[in-house]
Parts: C-alpha cells; structure tokens; sequence
C-alpha cells in the first residue's frame, strides 16, 4: 500500500493496538488493579493468592491432569511474554536473521509479528508469525539455520499456515529421552482402528499413529536406526486382526534375520529370492482375484472380513529385494510391486518396505509408498529422497540424528495437513514382546501377556 507520510504513529496508538491485539495479557492487569480500586487490595491479594495455591496443590496432587490441562496454557503464557518471542529480544532475533527490514519512506524497522505462542509439549514452541508485507516463507525457510541458532534452539521449521501467516515449529532440546512402551494388543479386533495404527509418539507430546488401510509404508534407516520397532511395532498392534483371519501376512525376509520369527504368523514367508517372487506372484493374483470379486459384488469400499482380508506384503532389505540381486528376479519384482503400489489400495492390498538407501537406484518404486518414515541416515541427501524435496531444508534433520543406540526410532515424517516433517520416535518391541506376539496369534490365549481388554 501507498505511503503518504513519514510519520509513525503515537505511542499511545501502538499501546491500543497491542491491548486490542492481547485483550488477556492486557485485560489481566487491568482487571486486578479494578479489583483492588472495588474491593481493596487485601480481599484481592487473597483471590490471587488463593488462585495460585489451588494450582500449586492440582500440580502437585494430580500430575497426570495438571500436565494435561493446565501446563500448556501457563507454559505458552510464560514463553510467550518471558522468551526470545517478545519485545527486544525478538525485534534482536529477526534483526540478526535478516528478517526485519526497514520501511522505504519512514526507515522506521519492521518486525514480524508473533501472534501467539503455543506449547504443548516442553520441548517444541509452535510461534504463529506475521509476515513484514513482501516476505515470503520461503526467505523465512532459507533462514531456518539461522533462526535456530538466534533461538538457542535444536531445530526450525517453517510451515505455511494462511496468506501472510507462518508458523515456526521450535525445537528447544530433544524430545525423546525416554524409550516408549510397545504397543499393546487389543484383545477385540473391533477394536482396531487401521486408519490411525499406533507407532510411537510425535513431539508435541501426542501418540504417532499412521493410516494403514489403502496405504503404502516406506521405512528408511541406517543400521541400527530402529527399523525393527516399526516392522513389529504394527504387527503387535494388528495381532487380534491377524489372529482372527483379517489380516494375513505375506512376509519378505532375504537377510533371515529381522522377520524370522514373523514365519510362524505369516500366511507366507520367503528368504531365498526366487520363493520371494512366487511371494509376490500369489500376492497379485489374490489381488487380481479380489478386483473381479469386488466387481462382481458392485462394491466400491474395501471392508477387511475372513473372506476378503486385509493382505500386507512385509519386505525387509528393499534394497535386496530389487536392486542388489538378480538382475531377472529384480525386475520382475518392481513390476509386481508396481502393479500393488498402484492398485493395491481397492482391494486391501498394502505393502510395508524397509531399507537402508533409499536412493532411487536402490528403490525405483519409491514415489508408489505413501506413508514415508525416514529415521536415522547417513547422508544428507537421504531425507529428500524418503519424504519429498525440500523436507530437510523444512526441519527433516535425520542426517544430524546421533549414531546411538538411545536415539534408535527417532525420526521424521510428514504432518497430515502439510509438508511439514514432524519428529517422531517409535515404540520400541523387544525380543520378549515378539515373542508375545507370536504367542498371541498362534495360541489366541491372553495368558500373562501385555493384552488390553
């Protein structure tokens, strides 16, 4: 727009707009010095001491609620007003980032506008921006690495949220310095809910759940990385479905080293590659076979039953599978899998593929899997290739993760509603929990093991 003064306006003006723009941080002061003009300052000492040691004795008393309903509030509140997101030290963050710059006619400088401020967990800030007129979040993503070291934080991404509106997601330390329990096993397949199968957790403090259904998953990781956990993670919390006929395994396991014990669960198992590609022949003739019956049944919506059941294709060593091997044997199975990664998701048809590179050489059918994790690599590289171009430069620093056995199934994924990648650190299955598992599906007794009612 237009200037036509060099003037800026008032300071009292800049107050108005600041109380109308804050109405609680502004309306808070406002109503206790009110209260102590109506009632004396004694009576309203006693409110606001009584206030706070009800809130002292709920932290205390109920953690599990406090922590739930009350400490994201009061922590946006305190970093919102007492952070780097305020006054000087956020006018200081974006003057250092090249992110404030001044107007053409008055000089006067312009700072982005923090709009609020949200915590839900103790370890990421979500900080809601107003762009300066002219910027882009593009500029604000080319200064993510810059941001994260003005913010003394561990990572920056940036996500787009409406015309002029972004919002940067603050990674202040780690946020997974616990390992997470595996998943339970419902004991009802009812009660499994394969839109939304539970992985893990995000890091807002969530639980990481993942659509199965119609879907296609693609788990990439260095050795070491945590693969397992995602491989058996899903199984556990499919074992009352695999237990009851509605979901068959049909498992690929060339190392003989991972999936082995999926052998005794699977409706079939191959290690040698050339059972391999009978595998995954059976596989797209039961496809094929489900079409023509869906077909002739005019139904349009796949319905997992012991009749038509959810089929998943479990392939460990991707790279083995199609890249490493026989050159014929190679071939025929990126055909086969490209025939289920474009049409499995009718007829239940779904494939879980794990791998080490996940360069396009190794994985030529890599773009067929829709649900892409990339843990821990080792090139930076790699996180553009699982999650899609531009993830690393957005906040997908799985190059960066520590080679340690405690950061196994740390990782990223893409949040639903954007390009966003989102950390995440899966649910970690031991051998006693496989075991369980197998148990559970084999023997459908509940016995002394880890089943929910």
């Amino acid at each position: 727009m237009k200037s036509y003064s060099n003037r800026k306006p008032g300071g009292e003006v800049r107050a108005i707009k600041w109380a109308v723009r804050n109405p609680v941080e502004a309306g808070v002061p406002l109503a206790l010095a009110g209260s102590a003009l109506q009632f004396g300052p004694t009576p309203t000492g006693v409110a606001v001491g009584s206030t706070t040691a009800g809130l002292l004795a709920w932290y205390r008393a109920h953690p599990d609620s406090f922590d739930r309903f009350a400490a994201p509030h009061l922590r946006s509140l305190r970093r919102r007003w007492f952070s780097r997101y305020s006054g000087s030290r956020w006018r200081d963050v974006t003057t250092a980032c090249e992110l404030a710059p001044a107007h053409r006619k008055t000089g006067v400088q312009q700072v982005p506008r923090v709009i609020k401020v949200r915590s839900s967990s103790a370890t990421v800030d979500t900080v809601y921006v107003r762009m300066v007129p002219g910027q882009t979040p593009a500029q604000w993503q080319d200064k993510a690495d810059a941001l994260t070291v003005a913010l003394n934080a561990e990572r920056v991404g940036v996500e787009r949220i409406k015309p002029q509106v972004l919002a940067l997601i603050v990674q202040r330390r780690e946020s997974f310095t616990e390992v997470i329990e595996a998943p339970a096993m419902l004991w009802d397949s009812d009660a499994v809910d394969l839109s939304a199968l539970f992985l893990g957790e995000n890091e807002f403090g969530g639980d990481w759940c993942e659509p199965l259904i119609g879907q296609h998953w693609l788990v990439a990781g260095a050795t070491g990385s945590g693969k397992g956990s995602l491989a058996w993670g899903p199984l556990r919390s499919l074992a009352p479905m695999i237990r009851d006929g509605l979901v068959r395994l049909h498992t690929l396991d060339p190392k003989r080293m991972e999936l082995t014990k999926a052998e005794g669960i699977s409706h079939a198992y191959a290690s040698d590659l050339d059972d391999c590609v009978s595998v995954v022949r059976a596989f797209v003739e039961d496809l094929r076979e489900t079409e023509e019956s869906l077909a002739e049944q005019g139904k349009r919506k796949f319905t997992p039953s012991v009749e038509t059941p959810l089929n998943l294709l479990v392939m460990d060593e991707l790279g083995a599978l199609l890249s490493f091997g026989d050159y014929a044997v190679a071939k025929e199975l990126r055909k086969l899998l490209s025939i289920v990664g474009t049409q499995g998701r009718a007829t239940g048809h779904s494939m879980l593929g794990y791998v080490q590179e996940p360069t396009k050489d190794t994985v030529p059918i890599r773009d067929l899997f829709t649900v892409r994790i990339c843990l821990r690599v080792t090139t930076a590289g790699h996180p553009d290739m699982v999650l899609g171009d531009g993830a690393r430069l957005r906040g997908a620093l799985a190059d960066e993760i520590p080679n340690d056995p405690a950061t196994a199934g740390i990782g990223y994924v893409l949040r639903p509603k954007s390009r966003l990648p989102m950390r995440v650190r899966a649910a970690y299955v031991d051998d006693a929990e496989i075991g369980e598992l197998i148990s559970f599906v084999t023997t459908g007794r509940a016995g002394g093991l880890k089943v929910v009612a």
